[in-house]
């Protein structure tokens, strides 16, 4: 969905004689404010009769038409709030009194508020988590949630994460894979689009949220430099059980980044960096597993993280002629990782130590990203066609190094993990607007590969699975059509759209694998979009929306190689998992007043195929697997409030509340790893949300402040539930060198209160847990603009 900033809607048409049919040049175009008669902007008519008025806002207006030898006209022109380019079309102007047609022009409201379709947030405004990561950023959005690195819209975890509109390696093409790595400090805003229109891939049910990059417009050579330090870990949560090394405290965060933009005449280069280093206590949790014939184990797993995250980015804009802009841009990230971790079992009095299982992990992700487009402007603004070729490659080298103590030995295990992903798009887009709106129409053409390659270590008494190891390739090809129709007046807001979309999968699997065989699917489906709005008034604003999405299952919930990240619970993929497909109804109204917004939405989505991890126990075994299945259906159904108020000039606060019923049905799986056995779950069912309070204070005009404060309600996760959590987060920013320099210092879990808790049932064992891991994080932080 396009929508503009202030300031930045465009309107044009062609000037006509209503007697000979020809151009009509050199005429002025005037337009007036409502209803002070103020002159807003004005446009001289080219030798072809084209004019384009610039730096329009919402409001009514005057349109007026003067030149030699023809009527003076004028007429009322209205600026709504969907397109960012209109296009009155031809406008006949004639000597004799002839009034204009009523005309009627697409914008969009004033301000960064909850749109009906689209929420769009500055991180310029975020100072609680200036100087951290993306999913930093994004778990301070209304309506937004982070569990365990997965980000929740209303609950739903399965989010498509855009940069710019594209999927990429970096943000993940089926989960949120690296975005606590990637630095906020590049990153412009963020839109969270609850109901995505058919321009959008339709993967992705719980909605999409689209992470705009910064870009510099200036003309000549400018850019930013900055730096970000902290440390987190302060305090100690929790001690350590006996027997687990040292856990990390007071982990260093470094963050230094540059931008450089130079714009001259039809050219323009662009380059930044980012390196984000980072020591943290990625987990700390202690469990509690009972199993049905009575024996309890106690056990904690830590594992301090060192990460150091590279991101450069680089392109070049040519403005070819004045209607067509070639583009050309790379990206290189690289994400090295090392993970120490101990996971140390007792019984239940603690007076026996079952297994101690010390780890090393050694993972290097590089990417590396190109693109090309091509973009050709019509005559009249925003009448455009966009042609691009995008190519990513990603791969995921892993080493891991275990040693398994128990009573009777020690043992060392290794596995080592390679995996390149090969994804190319090529997408055609055309845009042209019109009088009351905006046509839309596209292609894309996406092919997948990804060639893994798993191999086992196995040690004396391994319990390592080492015949489960080899190779598997992953293939995916998707074809997709769309057309999408907005439509605007000064009443009514209409938008109706068709997404048709063919997939294919194929996993091929080693054929001396134990277990699996090769398996895929395909599907031919459409994905339609609706949305109609009532404008009560100028105030008030009613919208019915509908939508259909697609989840098809990533690469890792396919993988077929056992990944032992601990050392009794063994997470598989399946090749038989097929797509969840989701159906969203929502109702919401928008009232705007002079100082602020409310926003209520009630909202339904049905999900078939539900697309989530069972966990079972087999045999005699007391070991874990988890495996995700096809679960049957699931439904989200609640309702959203978001109210913006500036209370005075130097106050203003927003809070949103969002409540919410997951339910999924009971139903009934084969799990085939290690052996096949079958899981019963019976029908789960459980009200949750969660609430967000911000405030903004401005202590003067360069030293401002914010607050955050979050709570979790209790939530259904796959055979369990997850509690309730709280956080507070706050920041303090300072300009200094005339507003070029800015200073800030904010702190994350400020109380150090988020501890995630969560009890699980399983069959034959119960699981209890209680993760300390880090949350709270002072940064200091210094940007300066030149």
């Amino acid at each position: 969905m396009v929508h503009a900033q202030n300031g930045e809607i465009k309107l044009s048409g062609k000037l006509l004689d209503q007697s000979s049919q020809e151009p009509v040049s050199y005429a002025n175009v005037l337009l007036k404010s409502l209803p002070d008669t103020a002159f807003v902007t004005g446009a001289i008519s080219d030798a072809e009769g084209y004019f384009t008025l610039q730096g329009l806002e919402p409001g009514e207006y005057n349109l007026e038409i003067a030149n030699l030898g023809y009527d003076h006209s004028s007429q009322k022109v209205y600026i709504g709030g969907s397109s960012v380019f209109l296009h009155l079309g031809e406008i006949y102007i004639s000597p004799s009194l002839t009034d204009l047609e009523a005309v009627e022009v697409l914008g969009q409201e004033e301000g960064v508020n909850a749109k009906m379709d689209v929420k769009s947030f500055d991180l310029g405004d975020n100072i609680s988590q200036r100087g951290g990561s993306i999913l930093e950023a994004i778990q301070n959005l209304p309506g937004v949630s982070v569990q365990e690195g997965k980000v929740n819209i209303r609950g739903n975890d399965r989010v498509a994460i855009l940069m710019d509109g594209k999927q990429t390696a970096l943000t993940g093409f089926g989960d949120q894979n690296g975005l606590n790595n990637l630095p906020a400090s590049s990153v412009e805003r963020i839109e969270i689009i609850n109901n995505p229109s058919s321009r959008y891939d339709a993967n992705g049910n719980g909605g999409i949220i689209n992470i705009i990059l910064k870009e510099e417009k200036q003309q000549g050579f400018n850019g930013s430099v900055g730096m970000a330090l902290g440390a987190g870990a302060i305090w100690e949560k929790k001690a350590n059980l006996p027997g687990v090394r040292p856990q990390y405290s007071i982990t260093p965060k470094i963050n230094p980044s540059l931008a450089l933009n130079y714009r001259k005449e039809k050219l323009n280069f662009f380059f930044s960096g980012d390196n984000l280093y980072t020591e943290n206590l990625n987990k700390n949790e202690f469990v509690t597993r009972t199993y049905e014939d009575g024996a309890v184990i106690k056990q904690q797993l830590k594992r301090n993280r060192d990460t150091n995250f590279l991101t450069l980015r680089t392109g070049m804009d040519w403005s070819i002629d004045a209607r067509n802009t070639l583009t050309i841009s790379g990206l290189y990230g690289s994400e090295k990782i090392i993970d120490n971790g101990d996971q140390i079992f007792y019984n239940e009095d603690f007076s026996e130590r079952l297994r101690l299982w010390q780890f090393l992990e050694d993972e290097l992700k590089t990417t590396v990203m190109g693109s090309v487009s091509w973009e050709h402007e019509y005559k009249e603004p925003g009448h455009k066609v966009v042609s691009g070729v995008n190519y990513t490659f990603h791969r995921e080298d892993e080493q891991y190094f275990f040693t398994n103590s128990l009573p009777e030995f020690v043992g060392e295990d290794a596995f080592k993990l390679l995996s390149d992903e090969n994804v190319i798009d090529f997408n055609l887009d055309y845009s042209r607007p019109l009088k009351m709106g905006r046509l839309e129409a596209g292609m894309k053409l996406r092919r997948r590969w990804i060639p893994t390659d798993m191999q086992f270590f196995p040690g004396d008494n391994s319990p390592i699975d080492s015949l489960a190891g080899g190779w598997a390739t992953y293939k995916e090809t998707i074809p997709a059509v769309y057309g999408n129709y907005i439509y605007e007046s000064k009443k009514w807001e209409a938008e109706i759209g068709l997404r048709v979309e063919y997939a294919k999968l194929r996993y091929e699997v080693n054929p001396d694998h134990p277990t699996y065989k090769t398996d895929g699917y395909d599907y031919f489906q459409p994905f339609p979009n609706t949305r109609l709005s009532h404008k009560l008034n100028a105030q008030n604003k009613l919208t019915l929306s509908f939508n259909r999405r697609v989840d098809r299952p990533n690469e890792v919930d396919i993988r077929i190689f056992p990944k032992y990240d601990d050392a009794e619970i063994i997470k598989v993929g399946n090749p038989e998992l097929k797509p969840q497909f989701s159906r969203l109804f929502e109702f919401g109204w928008k009232n705007t007043y002079k100082s602020g917004s409310f926003y209520l939405a009630a909202y339904h989505r049905k999900t078939s195929g539900t697309i989530t991890r069972i966990s079972t126990v087999f045999g005699e075994s007391r070991l874990i697997y988890a495996i995700f299945q096809n679960a049957g259906d699931s439904y989200n159904t609640g309702m959203e409030a978001l109210l913006e108020m500036d209370v005075s000039d130097w106050y203003a606060f927003d809070i949103n509340i969002n409540g919410y019923q997951n339910q999924i049905n009971a139903f009934t799986v084969q799990n085939l790893y290690p052996e096949p056995h079958e899981y019963y779950m019976e029908q789960q069912k459980m009200f949750s949300g969660n609430a967000k309070w911000n405030s903004q204070i401005k202590f003067s005009n360069t030293f401002s402040g914010q607050l955050t404060a979050i709570y979790l309600a209790p939530d259904i996760i796959p055979q369990g539930e997850i509690k309730g959590r709280f956080t507070m987060d706050m920041g303090l920013k300072k300009l200094v060198q005339k507003g070029a320099g800015e200073v800030y210092f904010n702190a994350s879990d400020l109380l150090n209160t988020m501890v995630i808790k969560k009890d699980i049932e399983g069959n034959g064992f119960s699981y209890i847990s209680d993760d300390y891991y880090e949350t709270q994080v002072l940064r200091l932080g210094y940007t300066y603009k030149f």
